[in-house]
C-alpha cells in the first residue's frame, strides 16, 4: 500500500467571525491511500487554535502514520488517541479505499440522491447589518433552522436581532439555535440565559468556556433554555471520562464534530453514551473540506435522525472541491448529476 499526505489551504468567500476572531483561511489535511489501483481519501481536518491536537508536532505524526500504515487501521487508531482529527482522516481513508466509489463511503439514499438531511442555516457573527442579511439570504432559501453565533457584539444588540426574527417568525416557524462559543462568563450567563429565553430558542451552545464543570452544570441544572455542549467535548478521550463528564454536567444536548472527538468511532461512543442518559444529539462539521463534509453527511444519515443537523459549510470556501452536495430548501441533498473534482494542486 502507498500512502501520501497533503496540506491544503481553504480560503474563505467573506472573513467569518466568531467569538475567538476572524477567519480568513483555514488549514486542512489528506491523507492518500493507493492499493491494487485503487484510491482512499481522508480528510483530517484540524482547526488551529481549538482542536485539541492542534500541536507543533502535528505534521510528524502524519509522517508516523505513512511509515506505519502496515500496523492497520485499528491499531494506528488506538495510538492516536491524542490526535482525533488523525484518527477521523484514517477512517475515512480506509472506508474510501473499501468502497466502490472513493466518495461513497456509506451508501443509501443520500448518496442515490433520494433523501436529503435536514440542516440549520448558520449566521456567522459580525456587525448587525450584516447579521440580519445573512438571516433573510438564510429564510428566503428556505431554511426553517437557523444557528445564530452570538457573543462577539454587543448582547442587547444581539437581543434585539433575535426580537426582530421573533417579531415574524414563531418558534413552530421557525426553530432558533445560538452558539455562544464559550463568551459568556459564568458570573453573568444565567441572566443571559433568562434574557434569552423571552425568544423561545431551541438550544444555546456552550455558554461558559469549557472545562469548568461545576459552573456548567449549575447553568444545566438551572437553565430556561437547553444547553449543549460542544467545546467541553474537546479532549475526553477514554470511555469513563466521557461518562464522568456527562453524568456531571448533565446537559440536555451534546454536539459532535467527528474530526474533534475521533471520527465515526468517536462520535458514535459519544452518542450510546449520551443516549444511556437520555441527552440529546445532533452532528456538525467543523470547517472540512466537501470530501470531509461528505464523509460525516453519509455517516449523519446512516444514523437516521431527523434532528437538523450543522452540515451547512460546505459553501464557505472559494477554493473548495466539485462535488454532489448541493444545500437546497433547508437540507443537504446528493446531487447526482454533479460530478467530484478532488485537485490538490
Amino acid at each position: 500500500m502507498k500512502v501520501t499526505y497533503h496540506q491544503y489551504i481553504l480560503n474563505f468567500k467573506e472573513p467569518s467571525g466568531t467569538s475567538r476572531g476572524i477567519l480568513k483561511t483555514k488549514e486542512t489535511w489528506f491523507i492518500i491511500l493507493e492499493e491494487n489501483g485503487k484510491k482512499g481519501i481522508g480528510e483530517c481536518g484540524i482547526l488551529r487554535g481549538l482542536s485539541v491536537d492542534d500541536r507543533p508536532d502535528y505534521e510528524n505524526q502524519l509522517k508516523w502514520v505513512c511509515e506505519n500504515i502496515h500496523l492497520g487501521l485499528r491499531e494506528l487508531y488506538n495510538q492516536l488517541q491524542e490526535f482525533p482529527s488523525i484518527q477521523m482522516g484514517l477512517e475515512m481513508a480506509f472506508k474510501s479505499l473499501e468502497s466502490e466509489s472513493p466518495f461513497v463511503l456509506f451508501p443509501s439514499e443520500f448518496t442515490d440522491g433520494k433523501s436529503a438531511i435536514n440542516i440549520n442555516g448558520l449566521i456567522w457573527m459580525g456587525s448587525e447589518a450584516f447579521m440580519k442579511t445573512q438571516i433573510k439570504e438564510k429564510i428566503n432559501a428556505g431554511f426553517h433552522c437557523l444557528k445564530l453565533k452570538i457573543g462577539a457584539i454587543d448582547f442587547d444588540t444581539e437581543l434585539s436581532i433575535l426580537k426582530s426574527i421573533r417579531n415574524n417568525f414563531a418558534a413552530k416557524d421557525l426553530e432558533l439555535r445560538v452558539d455562544a462559543n464559550g463568551a459568556f462568563s459564568p458570573f453573568n450567563a444565567l441572566d443571559k440565559l433568562n434574557r434569552l429565553s423571552k425568544f423561545d430558542l431551541h438550544s444555546i451552545e456552550q455558554p461558559i468556556a469549557a472545562n469548568q464543570w461545576d459552573y456548567m452544570a449549575g447553568l444545566c441544572n438551572k437553565t430556561p433554555i437547553p444547553i449543549a455542549l460542544d467545546e467541553e467535548l474537546i479532549g475526553i478521550f477514554t470511555e469513563s471520562n466521557k461518562e464522568r463528564l456527562l453524568q456531571h454536567i448533565q446537559p440536555q444536548y451534546i454536539i459532535l464534530k467527528p474530526s474533534f472527538i475521533g471520527g465515526f468511532s468517536g462520535t458514535k461512543s459519544w452518542i450510546n453514551l449520551a443516549e444511556s442518559h437520555k441527552i440529546g444529539w445532533w452532528i456538525t462539521s467543523a470547517l472540512e473540506s466537501n470530501v470531509g463534509l461528505n464523509a460525516i453527511a453519509q455517516f449523519t444519515h446512516s444514523l437516521n435522525t431527523v434532528t437538523p443537523q450543522g452540515l451547512g459549510t460546505g459553501g464557505l470556501f472559494t477554493n473548495n472541491f466539485d462535488s454532489p452536495l448541493e444545500v437546497k430548501s433547508g437540507k443537504l441533498h446528493y446531487n447526482l448529476k454533479t460530478k467530484w473534482n478532488f485537485n490538490l494542486s
